[in-house]
């Protein structure tokens, strides 16, 4: 019962915690996830360290005990944290690894290429049968068999690998490290037990967190805990559900996340007996459950091959849905994935790649006009218009900005070092792995962190100083003690509501450039415009050739569910050969004529776009080059700005919509989902997006 609560608690506070950093997080598919009986939380791309746990515990609806490696386990603060929310410690054989002594070699590459030399090493000290010697910046690994002597190990596996030859083949050798093996029956055995009495386990399979591009490939830990436990217990059913962790740009504060769960993936009993048998079938039936819950990975996540990959979907997605038309961040996240889909079947077309080379030209002239793509259609203005809006923008921009400055001056200093604490961090931990970029995904957490610590201080001080201020005073004594309380308990809402009215602020300067451009640069912006229909046309054009060839119905006038065709099957799951679309419901009515009225001039308002920043999918894996200037400047957020995304429960899955059927692209969402319920969610006043169910949501079955 006490961990309960504490678990509780300790949820409630991260939740708040949560909603402060991020403007929004949205689930989705949460009506998949089972009510009771063992679960097993798969999530991926693990790229915001501690971050992610907490987004998974705040939307799955149950209460899950987390897998976290032991190194953290032992750091102040997140240990404390950790052990609060019942979490399972594992040690990681590579937080273990330390530096070998002397150097290794591989002499014979053709005759002999198990056996390692050793220079000046000392193998009978440092290793052991079973351990695994590792190469620089883990180009590659090998277990040791046997060791011959201090200079002569057998490892399990040859290296085949051309930079791990290369450093191997060296006259002098290479450096290495020694990886000791690690048995880990105490954590399975805590793992099978908490499934059989019902309780849900998270786990990130890829291992530790990485900024990376791509899915790390996942370890095969996760299969040992749901057909061990089975097989331990008979009669236990588990269930794993994946959990798709989209960001866009999850070390941003005040950026935006889309949490989607997939079907869950129920194991065969006959999968269980094959695991029971041990031996190469024991690894056959672990193989084919990690390749299906990869599978179902890649159905909940966006993967593109590179950066400007991204962009490029992106740019194209935004072009091809139709004007005058908002999506909400997760649908975005699902038309997005559609279109890598796409991009990956026919990227060798040359119609394809030629309309690249636009999307790619149109992206860089939006960027060198300081535009984002949203407010290029809305620039037929008149001079008159012009003038009037931007005058009226700066009022609001002052005013927007005296409310915003009070919180902005206060917490100052904890922005300050947060951000210099969180770098600090990243250089860290880019230091001790070998597998991030630049180390961002632990920034969030330790902005996170260190606001947790600092914002209740400074506020703390703030008071202090109030307090011995009016002790200097001639006010009433009672005066002197209520004034420093009542401060204390406002400044967090100070706060708070100068970070809103910030945001409204940031929303109006960004709506200042098309203005400036659309007076100084008429003739400029109308040709971009017209540059922006004319290959908006054309990527309808090419979606409406390609669709059918990718999809067996597609059709671009109606809105139903589609299945892969047989060569989409290779790069499509079978979790999501079927799908639903938005339904979009006619609500045109008269909108308000006032001159004045801008909030659909540039696609400012209240519920404004965010950045184009904020739509760029978080995708780590680009070059240093295009992580210092984003070429993809077209990448307004198509979801609304709202309130609280929390006021959407999980369990309000079903709404309706009586409007009449609405002509849409029909690559808009890429697996089952039911509807959302909206109550409380702003919508542009031409229209209202709701999705809907077209089957109950199944469930893969493996084995």
């Amino acid at each position: 019962m006490k961990g309960t609560i504490g678990y509780d608690i300790l949820s409630w506070i991260f939740n708040i915690m949560v909603d402060i950093f991020f403007r929004e997080v949205r689930p989705r598919g949460a009506h998949r996830i089972p009510q009771e009986g063992p679960v097993i939380f798969v999530a991926a791309p693990h790229a915001n360290q501690f971050v992610d746990p907490l987004i998974v515990m705040r939307e799955c609806g149950r209460r899950a005990s987390f897998i976290i490696a032991a190194k953290s386990m032992g750091e102040r603060g997140i240990g404390t944290f950790a052990r609060l929310l019942n979490s399972i410690p594992v040690v990681r054989p590579q937080d273990l690894a330390k530096p070998g002594k002397g150097r290794i070699q591989l002499l014979n590459r053709k005759t002999d290429p198990l056996r390692i030399i050793g220079i000046d090493t000392n193998f009978t000290q440092q290793l052991h049968v079973r351990d695994s010697i590792v190469l620089p910046k883990n180009v590659g690994q090998s277990e040791v068999v046997e060791i011959v002597s201090d200079t002569e190990i057998i490892i399990k596996r040859e290296f085949k690998d051309l930079k791990s030859l290369e450093l191997l083949t060296q006259n002098d050798g290479t450096l290495y490290k020694c990886m000791p093996h690690i048995e880990q029956e105490d954590v399975y055995n805590t793992v099978y037990d908490e499934l059989n009495n019902g309780q849900c386990i998270t786990i990130f399979p890829e291992g530790g967190s990485h900024d990376r591009a791509e899915m790390l490939p996942l370890k095969a830990g996760v299969t040992l805990m749901a057909l061990g436990a089975m097989a331990k217990y008979p009669g236990l059913d588990v269930k794993i559900v994946p959990c798709g962790l989209n960001y866009f740009h999850p070390h941003r504060f005040r950026s935006r996340a889309v949490i989607e769960f997939g079907d869950p993936i129920t194991i065969s009993p006959k999968l269980v007996e094959q695991y029971k048998t041990g031996g190469t079938e024991k690894r056959a039936a672990c193989t084919k459950l990690l390749d299906n819950i990869y599978n179902a990975l890649k159905s909940v996540t966006v993967n593109a091959a590179s950066y400007e990959t991204l962009m490029v979907i992106q740019a194209a997605r935004r072009l091809y849905k139709p004007a005058h038309r908002k999506l909400h961040i997760s649908q975005v996240v699902d038309l997005n994935r559609r279109f890598v889909i796409g991009y990956n079947l026919f990227k060798d077309e040359p119609k394809v790649k030629e309309l690249q080379q636009k999307v790619l030209a149109y992206n860089q002239l939006v960027k060198y006009h300081g535009l984002r793509d949203h407010q290029v259609s809305r620039m037929e203005l008149h001079t008159s218009r012009i003038l009037a809006l931007l005058g009226y923008r700066i009022l609001l921009l002052v005013i927007w900005g005296l409310l915003a400055f009070p919180g902005a001056i206060l917490n100052l200093p904890v922005a300050i070092v947060a951000k210099i604490f969180s770098a600090k961090k990243a250089r860290e931990a880019l230091r001790g792995s070998t597998v991030k970029i630049a180390g961002r995904d632990v920034l969030a957490t330790w902005k996170i962190l260190v606001g947790f610590v600092l914002l209740p201080t400074i506020y703390g001080l703030y008071t202090l100083l109030l307090f011995i201020t009016l002790l200097h005073t001639d006010l009433p004594l009672k005066w002197k003690f209520i004034a420093p309380a009542v401060v204390w308990i406002l400044l967090p809402f100070i706060s708070y509501a100068s970070l809103r009215f910030g945001e409204i602020g940031m929303d109006v300067y960004r709506s200042l450039q098309p203005l400036y451009l659309a007076l100084v640069d008429h003739q400029s912006t109308e040709q971009l415009r017209q540059n922006r229909e004319k290959l908006s046309a054309d990527i309808t054009e090419l979606i409406n050739e390609f669709g059918p060839r990718a999809f067996t119905d597609f059709d671009p006038d109606n809105i139903f569910r589609i299945a892969p065709s047989p060569s989409a099957s290779n790069n499509v799951s079978r979790s999501t050969s079927q799908f639903s679309f938005p339904k979009i419901a006619s609500g045109f009515f008269n909108q308000r004529k006032e001159w004045m009225d801008d909030r659909n001039i540039f696609n400012w308002s209240k519920n404004a776009s965010e950045s184009d920043a904020d739509d760029n999918l978080y995708f780590l894996g680009r070059s240093s080059q295009g992580n210092r200037s984003r070429s993809g400047s077209a990448s307004d957020v198509d979801g609304g700005w709202t309130p609280d995304s929390r006021n959407r429960s999980r369990a309000s899955s079903v709404s309706s919509s009586n409007g009449e059927g609405f002509k849409v692209e029909s690559m808009t969402s890429l697996s089952p989902t039911v509807p959302f319920n909206e109550n409380g969610l702003k919508q542009r006043p031409i229209f209202k997006i709701e999705d809907f169910d077209e089957a109950p949501p199944k469930q893969a079955i493996v084995g």
